[in-house]
């Protein structure tokens, strides 16, 4: 039976539209609100595991790695998703606990591969579950890799002979400068699109916002270290691209999943997921910099 509100494309009604204004300006506010709170929360966690270092730093990573697998694997899948959720966590708990005791208590040498190789093996586990299960067999190898690489890279970093906690403190602190910048520079001054195809959201004020605050947030690091301020503008430069690259391309699997959010764990932010997709991408990029290349951010030099 066809009504009124068929017949004008089911536009709402003035009640409709009050109650939706009533509603949603609460919740700006509360995001406000929350989102600062919980992000200084978790950055309070995160720098508390990192100066202590050792396991503390490794279990960190672990239950980080576990949360943000189960919602990957989550988006895709109509079935239960905690065999694929265990499997990632599992293979990325074994990488990151081979390399500590690698480090720590093993003969260093001709093993730096194993970790990258048990990794390998967890993605291909889920390659074998996906298909028994007629799931997306590229979706579920890819979580293993895509949040396991960055655990393990945020862990050798960490483990490195260079400057290893305060790189790890620098590049958290410009991927953090990045997001705050980005969120609000794009408030504020909006205007163009950076990719609407991909986030519709996300602004080009936004994406030089991110840049313009990890800079400044990496060189006044640089210069309390008493460091090349330069070279630590460089590396903010460069975590700051990476880290909205990630951003941009977490937006597209949630586009492809169907999801706005991949989760709802942290009130403000969403998903974990949603809060580390910047470090996913920065994280490597940071320890082929420092790990593969030589390159110190505060020593100004290719060590």
């Amino acid at each position: 039976m066809s009504t009124a509100r068929d017949s004008i494309g089911d536009a709402p009604s003035r009640a409709e539209k009050s109650d939706s204004a009533l509603h949603s300006r609460p919740k700006v506010w509360t995001d406000w609100i929350t989102r600062p709170l919980f992000g200084l929360l978790l950055a309070a966690v995160a720098i508390a595991a990192t100066v202590y270092g050792g396991i503390a730093f490794v279990l960190f990573v672990c239950v980080g790695s576990a949360a943000a697998v189960r919602e990957w694997h989550r988006m895709f899948t109509n079935r239960g998703f905690w065999p694929s959720t265990i499997v990632s966590t599992v293979a990325i708990a074994c990488a990151l606990f081979f390399e500590f005791a690698r480090g720590r208590w093993i003969v260093p040498g001709g093993t730096a591969l194993v970790p990258f190789l048990i990794l390998l093996g967890g993605a291909a586990t889920q390659m074998l579950l996906a298909l028994r299960r007629n799931e997306g067999i590229a979706a579920h190898a890819l979580g293993v890799l895509y949040v396991g690489v960055p655990a393990l890279s945020f862990l050798l970093l960490r483990l490195s002979p260079v400057h290893p906690l305060w790189i790890v403190l620098m590049l958290f602190l410009a991927i953090w400068a990045t997001d705050t910048g980005a969120l609000i520079a794009g408030s504020l001054i909006g205007g163009r699109k950076l990719a609407p195809a991909w986030s519709p959201k996300k602004t080009w004020a936004g994406f030089f916002g991110g840049l313009a605050c990890a800079a400044v947030i990496s060189g006044g690091t640089g210069a309390v270290l008493s460091a090349a301020p330069a070279t630590a503008v460089l590396f903010g430069l460069v975590i700051s691209l990476a880290a909205q690259m990630g951003d941009l391309f977490e937006s597209v699997v949630k586009r492809r999943a169907g999801r706005k959010n991949s989760g709802e764990l942290i009130p403000g932010h969403g998903g974990v997921l949603d809060r580390i997709d910047s470090s996913l991408f920065a994280a490597p990029i940071a320890a082929i910099l420092v790990l593969g290349m030589g390159f110190d951010p505060l020593s100004g030099m290719i060590v």
